[in-house]
């Protein structure tokens, strides 16, 4: 069987560094990516509340001004789902289901 990889779709700013994030199979999970922003590339977008709302869905993850993005296994695995903060998405690659 055939997997397919989840992507980021869609991606809406929240709260302090939260995104919530819909994916390729209309998941949405929100992920605080506050510890992802390590990075002196990161230091604008960690500390702009403008810059980080800026955020658009590109090429399957998440990705602000001047090209700065994050991979989209680490954002996905890293989410939790709003409706319940437990659950957390399958692992980044699916089975893909047969063709008919």
């Amino acid at each position: 069987m055939a997997t397919a990889m989840l992507r980021i779709r869609a991606v809406e700013p929240l709260e302090g560094r939260t995104l919530r994030l819909t994916l390729s199979d209309s998941t949405v999970v929100e992920r605080d990516v506050s510890d992802l922003l390590f990075s002196p590339i990161f230091d604008r977008v960690a500390s702009d509340d403008g810059l980080f709302r800026r955020v658009v869905a590109r090429h399957g993850t998440v990705v602000w001004p001047g090209d700065l993005d994050l991979a989209p296994e680490t954002l996905i695995w890293g989410a939790i789902r709003p409706a319940d903060p437990t659950v957390r998405p399958e692992p980044f690659l699916r089975p893909r289901p047969p063709s008919r």
